[in-house]
């Protein structure tokens, strides 16, 4: 059987990426292993005269996959660093959208849609004249879902139904959340839903969960 080698694909490459050829790349050899995480997000809820807090589901948050890239170029005497840098600009922003690129990890049956995380590169043999023959590249991905069809797969008749927003230029939580319900300070559930530690990272483009208001809340 002819060995199946992993590969990294931009999702929608940019022209220019299509142009250098950088619309997909092939590793040179395979993983020896991969770690999938999944994690939601629980919050602690105090109540006075209770000793332990409830814990309370807040939403899911996105998968992340690691792994580590190996490549050599010592046989044939090429500086690795020209096949590195191809993976490198997977973190790049793109002149067409200004954001880094989405991208898919594809290995037999697996298939994961994603951002690149991190790269942490480690380049450890040299020819005589100090170009660089042997890297290991440690990747992180992060997952990238369709928040429309997640919304979508909440029960219609549910009261408190999900509900979600598409970010537009000049859009900053507080004004979501006065448009959504009526009151900027109402910003922190928005914010929770969609595990966003600085509430100015949001971005045009980004689907944001709307989530329902509790009683206390509302």
């Amino acid at each position: 059987m002819a060995l199946v080698k992993a590969y990294l694909k931009r999702v929608n490459p940019g022209k220019a990426a299509q142009t250098l050829g950088l619309d997909q790349i092939t590793c040179l050899f395979n993983p020896n292993q991969y770690t999938l995480n999944q994690a939601n997000t629980i919050a602690e809820v105090t109540i006075p005269g209770i000793g332990v807090p409830i814990l309370q589901y807040i939403a899911g948050k996105a998968r992340t996959l690691k792994f580590d890239l190996f490549f050599d170029t010592y046989e044939a005497g090429k500086d690795v660093s020209a096949v590195t840098k191809e993976v490198y600009a997977l973190l790049d922003r793109e002149s067409e959208t200004h954001v880094p690129p989405q991208v898919e990890f594809g290995w037999g049956n697996f298939s994961f849609k994603c951002v690149i995380d991190s790269i942490d590169g480690t380049f450890t043999m040299f020819l005589a004249d100090g170009t660089p023959v042997r890297a290991t590249l440690k990747m992180s991905l992060r997952e990238i879902v369709d928040v429309g069809v997640e919304v979508k797969s909440v029960a219609n008749e549910s009261a408190d139904r999900v509900k979600s927003w598409t970010v537009k230029r000049g859009d900053t939580l507080a004004g979501i959340a006065a448009a959504e319900y009526g009151d900027p300070a109402q910003w922190r559930p928005i914010a929770e839903a969609n595990a966003i530690d600085d509430p100015l990272s949001i971005q045009p483009g980004d689907v944001l969960v709307l989530p329902a208001l509790t009683g206390a809340q509302a």
